[in-house]
């Protein structure tokens, strides 16, 4: 029997992960990783993770293994967050939480504690073929979908995950873990950064070590200094609160210059384009030889376009779209699918 390890942050849907693998008699034990950022005032983060971990305990009647991450989580997901604000790009850091924190560090705990595949609470799914390739798909409920956020793991981590939320909706989710007496002892769900709780991210940024904050001039598309910004970190593609110039109508974020400390904005239509150039991408299996048609995401919450995917190589791509879309972001991620199925997913470059 294969023994699995189950990521418990103490929400609804890792309770619920774990118990229906103990339903199935799977042989399973937990891992409740910490980052130091909890939102826990005024207790020592391992003191917290301990007290969580007893409660989950309780509740599961399953062995837990709490692991400090705070160093790892530190440097390559928090200074990534902070390098690529610098850079004048938008961050999305659960694609680098996602392979280099849960499917590299905690795997890797995991399989010194004998464990051959790691199980999440992610609504997604992934299947082996008659070849042994690893395919990811979309979970059943498309409103929760994680699949988008798990775009940059490869073969070695698809074939040690386990999802088996997949086939369930959130709705069903929060019925089977009321069936099961379940319930959650962590904070209430990060619908945003999990690291940031308390602060806006201008706030966070200014308090990191090294990152420098200052003002330098908003411009109009045609290239007149219309105003000043107060650091290029408060603004996205796409942002129209914050800006505060009078116009005709309102204004919008159309590019960050960080070169130059210029704030580019624009109306509205001048928000959309129809081509982008993705880097970096990490496919699920081979890249794609020529030109293919695709469905693009170019943000968790974006639905799908259509577009024309052609490879610049092996880890690059330009994608031109059926139809403009609006606020495409340097530093957010391309996701490709075809239907259900993930292809893979890179950075956004333009």
């Amino acid at each position: 029997m294969r023994k699995i390890a189950v990521l418990l942050s103490g929400g609804v849907d890792s309770l619920v992960t774990a118990h229906l693998l103990k339903d199935q008699g799977q042989a399973i034990f937990g891992i409740h990783f910490f980052t130091g950022y909890e939102p826990q005032i005024g207790v020592e983060p391992r003191k917290a993770a301990a007290a969580i971990a007893s409660k989950l305990q309780d509740q599961l009647d399953i062995p837990i293994e709490i692991f400090d991450a705070r160093k790892v989580f530190q440097t390559l997901v928090v200074d990534y967050f902070v390098r690529t604000y610098q850079k004048g790009r938008t961050p999305n850091p659960c694609m680098i939480c996602n392979p280099s924190i849960k499917f590299n560090a905690c795997l890797s705990l995991a399989a010194e504690q004998g464990a051959s595949h790691l199980a999440t609470g992610h609504y997604a799914s992934v299947t082996r073929d008659s070849d042994g390739i690893f395919h990811l798909f979309r979970g059943k409920d498309h409103k929760k979908d994680q699949s988008y956020f798990l775009a940059r793991l490869n073969q070695q981590m698809l074939s040690k995950a386990v999802f088996p939320l997949a086939g369930f909706t959130k709705t069903e989710t929060i019925g089977l873990s009321r069936k099961m007496g379940l319930k959650p002892v962590a904070p209430k769900e990060s619908q945003d950064i999990c690291f940031i709780s308390d602060r806006t991210y201008g706030e966070f940024l200014e308090k990191q070590p090294g990152f420098e904050s200052q003002e330098g001039s908003v411009e109009d598309t045609d290239g007149n200094v219309i105003g000043k910004h107060r650091g290029l970190h408060h603004y996205t593609i796409g942002q129209r609160r914050g800006i505060n110039i009078p116009a005709s109508e309102p204004y919008y974020v159309i590019r960050i210059d960080a070169e130059q400390n210029r704030l580019v904005v624009g109306f509205k239509r001048d928000t959309f384009s129809d081509t982008s150039h993705v880097e970096d991408i990490q496919w699920i299996h081979e890249p794609p030889p020529h030109a293919i048609r695709v469905m693009t995401r170019i943000r968790y919450r974006h639905e799908a376009a259509p577009s024309l995917l052609t490879p610049l190589g092996k880890h690059a791509a330009r994608i031109r779209f059926e139809t403009p879309q609006s606020a495409i972001t340097p530093g957010q991620t391309a996701v490709f699918y075809d239907g259900d199925e993930v292809l893979g997913g890179g950075w956004i470059r333009t």
